[in-house]
């Protein structure tokens, strides 16, 4: 599987190209800031963009959809309950819808909190969590459109995947660029609330 990771823009965001080694067909998750860089950094790896991703559709997640798809023919997928804030050409997602990038299969994973159509992506041993998980913390819960106790739900839904499983959140705010869903039970304070009152007590 291919992964590469672009640091991008004024907030910290990360912006990924995820895909399959043997066709170099790639998704770009999240693509927020600069256009060109992104497809720069296709081109130097020999990669062709053919999907975008978008965990939600806040503006820094969301900046460069539009001109990433018309510059590479690459379709728009996003969750239903936000395709409205892109336009028509879009592909409505939901929970447990599959995409195929080459040969590479990546789920789709309803995670509402941040916003309500927030979604993370499952490809392999690889989640990219957009605004709902990030190492050692989570997404804001105090926006319009959030919600914290789905936010609750949908971090107790991570959790639940093999530790084993690399988080790769929507922003640099960590320590570490990715961490494991093992070690950020042990380490990320949200990951250890058990019960929504204790959540939403520290939310």
């Amino acid at each position: 599987m291919i992964i590469k990771r672009l640091e991008l823009g004024p907030m910290a965001n990360f912006q990924y190209l995820v895909g399959d080694q043997a066709s170099k067909f790639v998704a770009a998750i999240d693509p927020g800031w600069e256009t060109d860089e992104i497809i720069s950094e296709a081109k130097r790896a020999g990669l062709k963009i053919t999907h975008i991703l978008l965990t939600h559709t806040h503006f820094d997640h969301v900046n460069c959809a539009a001109s990433l798809a018309k510059k590479t023919g690459a379709s728009i997928y996003v969750h239903y309950s936000e395709a409205g804030g892109i336009g028509e050409d879009v592909i409505k997602t939901e929970d447990g819808t599959k995409i195929k990038v080459g040969g590479l299969e990546i789920a789709c994973l309803h995670t509402p909190g941040h916003s309500p159509g927030s979604q993370c992506f499952l490809a392999g041993q690889a989640i990219f969590t957009g605004d709902t998980l990030f190492v050692d913390g989570v997404g804001r819960t105090d926006l319009d459109g959030s919600d914290p106790e789905e936010m609750f739900k949908s971090l107790q839904k991570l959790a639940a995947l093999p530790g084993g499983t690399i988080v790769y959140p929507g922003h640099n705010y960590g320590v570490e660029p990715t961490s494991s869903i093992e070690e950020q039970k042990k380490r990320n304070p949200y990951l250890k609330m058990r019960n929504i009152g204790e959540f939403l007590r520290g939310a």
